[in-house]
């Protein structure tokens, strides 16, 4: 089924066809909130809120209209921004055990070390340059899927690329990167 049929049928109430959607979109969205967010709590806590707004919103789904990823990446990426917004608040408790330092191989030492300053200059993008840079690039989405989803235009959504991918070059070179191959 497509995702229009499963999305009628999870108005009328279909946890199967809920289940469906989750697993057809729930790994792309929760990376998005990742990626968005630089923090996997935030990130799962904004995946279920997003499905928890398909589940509510389903019964009031008119197809033909938006294409049901454009929303539900635009849900996403507004659950992102409205959480950093927020000032964090953490018990002492829920702060992570510190990681084991102790690479298990040069590579996924290697590979750590990428995703964490790949992570680093997401977080320093400003967060419609970020949400358009995730999109497009790691989400693997079509530029007018993201415009869509950012509900901008195709132009306004090329100039954000062309910003955040200089500010990622910017910072990489900070950094002493000059070729971002091996990171990116």
């Amino acid at each position: 089924m497509d995702d229009e049929s499963l999305l009628l049928a999870v108005g009328r109430g279909d946890h199967r066809a809920f289940a469906a959607l989750m697993e057809r979109h729930g790994a792309f969205a929760l990376a998005l909130a990742m990626r968005m967010t630089g923090n996997p709590q935030d990130a799962e806590e904004v995946a279920q809120e997003a499905f928890l707004r398909v589940w509510s919103m389903a019964g009031r789904w008119r197809p033909g209209g938006a294409r049901f990823t454009t929303w539900l990446y635009r849900v996403v990426v507004n659950l992102c921004l409205d959480r950093k917004r927020r000032a964090p608040m953490l018990a002492l408790d829920d702060v992570a055990e510190p990681a084991d330092p102790t690479p298990s191989g040069l590579d996924s030492c290697a590979a750590g070390q990428a995703h964490m300053l790949v992570a680093a200059a997401l977080a320093a993008l400003p967060g419609r340059q970020r949400a358009a840079v995730s999109l497009c690039y790691f989400g693997e989405v079509s530029c007018q899927e993201a415009a869509d989803s950012l509900e901008i235009s195709l132009s306004a959504l090329e100039s954000l690329l062309v910003r955040g991918r200089r500010a990622l070059r910017t910072y990489f070179a900070r950094r002493g990167l000059k070729k971002t191959g091996d990171v990116l």
